[in-house]
């Protein structure tokens, strides 16, 4: 998709460039959207309702999200949390959530606070104007609490967009021209990625982009990068299941930091007493 443009009135020069570029803002050409996608998965732009679709696992996460078919992208994110699948997430709900995907002590307190904090009155707003005194989080709500400097990958409504989801690895990861997206980011790619998406005057939204995608570097990172699919399947909320069971295992999980449990640093198991 090309179009003939003219860089000024005063001149008679053109030449064929991507309609998705406009000359006199750069960021346009050094942040392309993927435009291949529809060639994987139909109608990549349409939001889907119960599936975390990626071109290259166009069905999203089959058995999970056809478990799990009467939830929202977003809600399935969140299910781990609700352990008891009653709707509702309390504290101590999202204290053992994180201490089992292998968060330390002082992360594991730290972002309880933090998430039932901010994530709680949103979704008690639906049913109440008086904030829950428990600071619970509420299911059925969740997509109040989409926030502003995000990655746009969720709809108002928890759904999830595919094609959004491709451009973040299409716009961010560093690759040579004409060459397809890499399927992984390194830390820095993804520093760049969270302050593209920064809006004005949101504090809160860059505070939290920022909180949620280094939660996601330290839970999955692999030699200083995190993959594509990992990411995918944060999303949707399958991963969490995953790494719970892994960590049941001998081998434990073997990504991330080592924050907790399983003591892994860069993919090597450096000591054996969680903390």
């Amino acid at each position: 998709m090309t179009t003939k443009r003219t860089y000024s009135a005063n001149s008679s020069q053109t030449w064929e460039e991507p309609n998705y570029v406009a000359p006199r803002v750069p960021m346009t050409w050094q942040r392309p959207p993927r435009t291949d996608t529809e060639n994987s998965i139909q109608k990549p732009y349409v939001p889907r309702a119960t599936s975390a679709a990626s071109f290259e696992q166009p069905k999203g996460s089959e058995k999970y999200s056809s478990r799990y078919h009467e939830y929202s992208v977003l809600q399935q994110h969140c299910i781990y949390w609700d352990s008891d699948e009653d709707g509702i997430i309390w504290p101590r709900d999202t204290w053992i959530g994180f201490r089992n995907l292998g968060f330390n002590v002082l992360f594991s307190f730290l972002a309880v606070l933090f998430i039932h904090a901010a994530l709680s009155y949103p979704t008690r707003l639906a049913t109440s104007y008086v904030p829950d005194p428990f600071f619970r989080i509420y299911v059925g709500y969740i997509h109040k609490n989409k926030h502003g400097s995000d990655s746009g990958v969720f709809d108002s409504y928890g759904r999830f967009i595919p094609s959004r989801f491709e451009d973040i690895w299409a716009q961010y990861t560093r690759r040579s021209s004409g060459e397809p997206p890499r399927t992984k980011m390194t830390l820095s790619e993804l520093w760049e990625f969270v302050k593209g998406n920064r809006v004005a005057a949101d504090p809160f939204g860059w505070v939290a982009a920022a909180f949620e995608w280094f939660t996601t570097f330290l839970l999955v990172q692999q030699r200083g990068e995190v993959e594509k699919e990992d990411v995918r399947k944060i999303l949707d909320g399958s991963l969490f299941f995953e790494i719970r069971e892994a960590r049941k295992t001998k081998d434990g999980w073997n990504k991330g930091w080592g924050l907790g449990g399983d003591g892994f640093i860069g993919g090597e198991k450096v000591w054996y007493i969680g903390l």
